[in-house]
């Protein structure tokens, strides 16, 4: 006969929901350990001990303070039942098993799945006891083995993490395993000494020490990352590769737009490169060597000094519903917030349900996870790749089918961009990073985008994926006060070329659908900020040229613009010097202005309006510029 027993395992809970029955001296001593963990805990008892209420407060644990039910272990990962009622315990260990909810049984540890053991922490570092279910003497063994423990065990972990974050970004699996298994042998006190520096010069002695007798061609270079949790995951996911082909990266932090302006909507602060132009300043001063980027935050046409050298293998390209409260999207209640600040997302969720509240939600996804769990929001919604790189997850996650949620271009794949002149830097980290089949797929997705020239902010959605037949793309687009466009074409292509000459003909497709697609308009400004106006006219069609105070007088060759706008008063008089030019060649575009002040300055201009808008909104003018010109075709410019 076999003897049971234990295999034990370490659960991580971070963000999981774990349930606790019981209020009483155990429900204390399970509580403390599992916020330690960072659960995202629920606790039911009709009575609850003042040591553990004290506790609770402090935490944004959630109390049911009342008998236990059956609804109680809903979304849950893991139960805890740590009643004195025998009865209560059955039912709690039956209902958990009844519905697949791994159980531990502080009355049974036979009853249950597995057991909380005895535990001893210095730092990261965790020596746990498992006596099967006697833990009077799990806490005699640990009393035994601490003078044992004296050392800094913990100190010495947490400077291993450190070389093992260090050789994962630097050095390939092979010569990895091998400097690690040198960096553990360590004494406990010279490791537990070090500090991040010296860590580092470690795991460099280690590997040169390894590759004494056999060198390899190796070549240092920087990468310019954002620094949020997932920007430095994903690159330090692209340096390992590189590690592996020669090429050795040490991370440049850089803080982009997008991350220091945490309060607005995206449009509201510039329609594209938000998190783009600071990693691309870095190229260009020469501080970094490469940047990774989330292809989907790109602008479909780059700098004309700089270029994508690798698009990475595309992880899950699909939009994934999160919530702590309901199951799937469909099972949202009548007005529900769901969170996202994607105007695309917005876009085609409106189409499926148009009777809920669609709210901005800004800041990295761990925070945004963290507002849905304080019930800032009743459902956001996520891609599914940055999920699954940070490894995080929500109560509820229901993936959306692409056919159904329509991606964002690029959206899952992660690009690297050089210097334009840095030929043989291109060379090595497209041989050594891109993935064929997805360069080919993104390309055309980023060629459709620049056909219908959209920024990566638009609420566009397109999405090209290979399969027997060749490629399939599909695009989305939302229209403001209209329907929701959509296309599709499939072709066998056959090289990058082809891809994105059938990107660029979906892009056709769809752009002939905007209302006010090929229209040229004129838009004075008076002040240099990001203009809604402007882009509410891009995301009907237009083509529109911003004029500020230099402007004086179109390009040789330039047309002249369809209809000239005048948002204010106070534009009128920064463009004059454009105006004199206008006067000049006895030229003069359809006007239109934003309320009677702003007509009345342009009709002090000699430039009497064709239009004005009597409501001085930016909506009411983009609007009535909308309506003017659809009654006007464009044969009659």
């Amino acid at each position: 006969m076999r003897s049971t027993m234990n295999l034990p395992i370490s659960l991580r809970l971070t963000g999981r929901r774990v349930v606790v029955v019981g209020g009483g001296e155990v429900a204390l001593r399970k509580v403390g350990a599992l916020l330690d963990a960072r659960a995202c805990l629920r606790l039911v008892a009709p009575t609850i001990g003042p040591a553990l209420r004290a506790l609770l407060l402090q935490s944004d644990a959630e109390l049911r303070e009342r008998a236990y039910e059956l609804a109680d272990l809903d979304g849950a990962f893991l139960v805890i039942v740590a009643t004195n009622v025998e009865e209560v315990n059955a039912r709690v260990s039956a209902d958990a098993r009844a519905a697949g909810i791994l159980l531990i049984d502080a009355s049974d540890a036979q009853r249950g799945d597995a057991a909380m053991l005895a535990l001893h922490r210095d730092g990261d570092f965790t020596l746990a006891v498992d006596t099967n279910g006697a833990p009077a003497f799990a806490a005699r063994v640990l009393r035994d083995l601490r003078p044992l423990l004296a050392q800094p065990y913990g100190a010495a972990l947490g400077v291993y993490a450190k070389m093992r974050t260090y050789a994962k970004a630097t050095l390939d699996n092979t010569e990895r395993a091998a400097v690690l298994r040198t960096l553990a042998a360590l004494p406990i006190d010279e490791l537990s000494a070090m500090d991040f520096g010296e860590a580092e010069h470690a795991v460099d002695a280690a590997v040169s020490e390894l590759r004494a007798e056999l060198p390899v061609m190796t070549r240092r270079v920087v990468c310019a990352t954002r620094g949020s949790a997932l920007a430095l995951t994903q690159s330090r996911t692209v340096a390992a590769v590189l590690a592996q082909h020669g090429l050795l990266t040490t991370l440049l932090e850089v803080r982009t737009t997008g991350d220091r302006v945490q309060d607005r909507p995206l449009a509201s602060i510039g329609s594209q490169n938000v998190f783009v132009t600071e990693l691309e300043l870095a190229l260009r001063e020469g501080r970094a060597d490469y940047a990774v980027h989330s292809c989907k935050d790109l602008p479909s046409d780059l700098p004309a000094d700089m270029q994508i050298a690798a698009i990475c293998a595309r992880h899950d390209p699909r939009d994934v519903y999160c919530s702590e409260r309901y199951s799937r999207f469909e099972e949202l209640p009548a007005g529900a917030r769901v969170g996202t600040s994607s105007p695309r997302r917005v876009a085609q969720l409106r189409a499926l349900r148009a009777d809920l509240q669609y709210l901005d939600l800004r800041g990295n996804v761990d925070t945004r996870l963290r507002k849905l769990r304080r019930g800032e929001y009743d459902a956001i919604v996520l891609a599914a790749a940055g999920l699954a790189r940070l490894r995080l997850r929500a109560t509820y996650v229901e993936p959306f089918a692409v056919d159904q949620l329509v991606p964002a271009v690029g959206q899952g794949a992660l690009a690297l961009e050089v210097r334009s002149e840095d030929a043989d830097l291109a060379a090595r980290l497209r041989d050594a990073a891109s993935d064929p089949g997805t360069e080919r797929c993104v390309r055309a997705e980023r060629a459709a985008l620049r056909r219908l020239r959209a920024g990566c902010n638009a609420p566009i959605g397109i999405y090209a994926c290979l399969d027997e037949e060749g490629m399939r793309i599909t695009g989305v687009l939302a229209v403001p006060q209209g329907p929701t466009e959509r296309a599709e074409l499939c072709a066998a292509v056959a090289s990058q070329e082809q891809a994105e000459a059938l990107g660029t003909q979906l892009g056709a497709l769809l752009a002939g659908r905007l209302p006010l697609f090929g229209r040229r308009l004129a838009l004075a400004r008076s002040q240099e900020r990001p203009s809604r106006i402007a882009g509410a006219l891009r995301a009907l069609g237009a083509e529109v040229l911003e004029l500020t105070q230099a402007a004086t007088s179109p390009l040789p060759g330039e047309p002249l613009p369809e209809m000239l706008l005048f948002p204010s008063s106070g534009s009128v008089a920064a463009v004059e010097p454009y105006l004199a030019h206008l006067r000049s060649v006895c030229a003069r575009p359809l006007i239109g202005a934003m309320g009677p002040r702003t007509a009345e300055a342009a009709a002090q201009a000699g430039f009497a309006p064709d239009l004005v808008a009597t409501q001085a909104s930016n909506e009411a003018f983009v609007q009535a510029v909308h309506l003017h010109m659809l009654l006007r075709p464009p044969s009659s410019r």
